[in-house]
């Protein structure tokens, strides 16, 4: 079976949020669709690891913030490679409680959806849970960023939680460039020098070799020592 033809599905990048109490928490989720309009109900995919996973079971709610092209890679890092079992993801961060209770993103995202938990379904190593949508709104024009677009213009990877990875041995993937890439050995993030990592000031077609020695990866904010050439 050629995995690869999954890769064309047509996904988005949101924050999905709960909460459990006082506590707080978000994740980055690239599975979330709408499935009627009359009531308006959608679901999302989340990973039974996940902390986010145990705050919508236990509090029947989850909120989906909708990310624009403009979101850089920290703020996805900080959302969809750190645990919320570790720190308070909200800390400094700009945002609200919803009529919901559930955390509303409000750096930029274009819109949200509050939700009410009406169902769910075990699917394995995920729950889809269904909610109705009890409050919307849209914050800005800006265009809504893709799993594409995550994937080819800012270089990001799935982490193994996510619906959609897929493992290195099953990729069979052919590196030719005449720069050579390095790989994040934690989060798996690929700086590419063709692209270069302009969110951090640093130019396409700087060669990983070039970069500064107090340069962070953008996902998840390890050393440069960290990374293995490719």
């Amino acid at each position: 079976m050629n995995q690869k033809t999954l890769w064309k599905l047509s996904y988005g990048m949101y924050v999905v949020c709960s909460l459990d109490g006082e506590k707080l928490n978000g994740q980055i989720a690239n599975t979330v669709f709408q499935i009627t309009s009359e009531p308006p109900i959608i679901a999302v995919s989340i990973n039974k690891q996940n902390l986010t996973h145990e705050f919508i079971e236990k509090s029947k709610v989850f909120s989906v913030s909708l990310l624009s092209v403009d979101a850089d890679m920290k703020l996805i890092g900080h959302f969809g490679f750190k645990s919320g079992k570790d720190f308070n993801k909200f800390e400094d961060m700009n945002y609200k409680q919803g009529s919901t209770g559930a955390p509303l993103v409000m750096e930029n995202t274009i819109g949200y959806l509050e939700c009410e938990v009406i169902d769910s379904l075990d699917v394995g190593t995920h729950t889809l849970f269904i909610g109705k949508v009890v409050d919307a709104d849209i914050l800005s024009d800006a265009e809504p960023m893709t799993y594409a677009y995550y994937h080819k213009i800012k270089g990001g990877k799935a982490p193994k939680t996510a619906p959609t990875y897929i493992s290195e041995e099953t990729k069979n993937i052919h590196q030719e460039d005449k720069m050579k890439k390095y790989r994040c050995t934690v989060c798996g993030y690929i700086y590419d020098p063709e692209k270069g990592d302009p969110d951090s000031g640093i130019e396409p077609g700087t060669p990983f070799e070039k970069i500064p020695d107090d340069w962070v990866c953008p996902i998840c904010g390890v050393s440069k020592t960290n990374f293995e050439e490719i």
